[in-house]
This record gives structure tokens, C-alpha cells and sequence, in this order.
């Protein structure tokens, strides 16, 4: 798969020989994220073996700037706890069920000096097309509370989480996420552990026939 952006930034699927510098981005991207909890090299080659379809990688001639990895899951909605850490399995991505009807997103992250430049949308944008022509009910992700660390001490999780309900306040993450499309369905106690977000996840769900554009 291959799309070119207005902002010459190209959506691609990941090939082998982008491992390393996936493995470099990962630290720029989540630079406060527990080391175990980093995709390495040898998992993003394992990632591409496991499900090809399903991994992506933005593109500036050929410097990653963004990358995204997904897997298939069967997804309980009325049980819905579950960490980071049940999903990456050590970050080989083993939980992938091949007959899975969601594509849960593990991760999506852009270079910190090509944000703001749509790459984002452009990577949910090639999910969302993997979900159709597989026939999937939509994507399944956890964003994280990006915005709530800074403010643990002056306000529960859930009093932020239920504020970007409201609408009152907006979120680096999750409001991002909530304009593409995606709907929060629960706050997620210790999904990660990453001090930004202070191990606070928000379930997110996008449907199979919500539209989500490349730009």
C-alpha cells in the first residue's frame, strides 16, 4: 500500500529494511515509556512476519517519519480491562488472532519535528482501509491520557477523562484521536507505564463504516 500526502509525506506499508529506524523512532516518539514497553528491531521484523497487512510506516523520501502496528483481535466489550503488556507480549505481538474481527492499533507515533503535518490521520486513514478489505468491524486502540500527567495532582483521572466527554477540555491524544473519528468507550487504570500519561489509557473504538480520509 502507498499513498502520497499533499505534504509529499508517503503512507506505506513497513518492509524489512525500515526495522532499525522504526526501532530509533520508537524513543523519539515515547521517550518517557518503560524501556520493556519500546518496540525493538527484531519485533518490528517479527511484526511484519506475523501480519503484513497491518503495519505502516510515513515516509519522507526514505526517512521514517511515522510508523503505526497493528494486530487482529476477537474484542470483549463487556470485558474490557486489559494492559499494553497483554497486547505486545514483549512486544512480538503474539496476542495477533488471524481470524481476529477488530484491528486493534498497539501503537501510532510520528517524529516530533513532522507533527502537525497530518501524518497521523494519513497512518489511521491506511488502518482504516486495511479494516475494509478485510471485512473487520472497525479499529480498537487505547490512547493515552497524554495531557493528564501534568495534572494528577490537582484532579482525578476520571474528572479529566469525563471533562473531554464534556467537551470542556481537550486532550494531546485522545482529542486528536476523537476528530478522526474515534469514540471513547472507558478509562483504563495501569494500562502502560509512562509517567505523561500516568499509566492511564482511554478505549477508543472506530467503526468499519465511519469514513476516515487521508487528509
Amino acid at each position: 500500500m502507498e499513498k502520497l500526502l499533499s505534504s509529499r509525506i508517503k503512507i506505506a506499508s513497513t518492509r524489512t529494511e525500515h526495522a532499525s529506524a522504526l526501532e530509533e523512532l520508537q524513543i523519539l516518539c515515547f521517550p518517557t515509556l518503560a524501556d520493556e514497553e519500546r518496540f525493538k528491531r527484531p519485533h518490528y521484523l517479527k511484526h511484519i512476519e506475523l501480519f503484513p497487512e497491518g503495519q505502516f510506516v510515513a515516509l519522507d523520501g526514505d526517512k521514517v517519519v511515522g510508523m503505526t502496528s497493528t494486530i487482529r483481535m476477537h474484542f470483549d466489550f463487556e470485558h474490557v480491562e486489559h494492559t499494553f503488556a497483554d497486547v505486545i507480549q514483549g512486544g512480538w505481538l503474539t496476542s495477533h488472532e488471524p481470524d481476529g474481527d477488530w484491528l486493534y492499533g498497539a501503537d501510532i507515533g510520528t517524529h516530533p519535528a513532522y507533527r502537525r503535518r497530518g501524518i497521523a490521520r494519513g497512518l489511521y486513514a491506511a488502518r482504516h482501509l486495511t479494516v475494509r478489505r478485510l471485512g473487520l468491524e472497525g479499529q480498537v486502540t487505547v490512547g493515552m491520557l497524554r495531557g493528564y500527567g501534568a495534572l494528577k495532582g490537582e484532579m482525578s483521572a476520571k474528572d479529566y477523562y469525563d471533562s473531554l466527554l464534556r467537551g470542556e477540555r481537550k486532550d494531546p491524544t485522545i482529542s486528536a484521536q476523537m476528530s478522526v473519528g474515534f469514540e471513547p468507550r472507558g478509562l483504563l487504570p495501569n494500562y502502560l507505564n509512562d509517567p505523561v500519561c500516568d499509566n492511564y489509557g482511554v478505549l477508543l473504538v472506530l467503526a468499519a463504516g465511519k469514513d476516515v480520509p487521508f487528509e
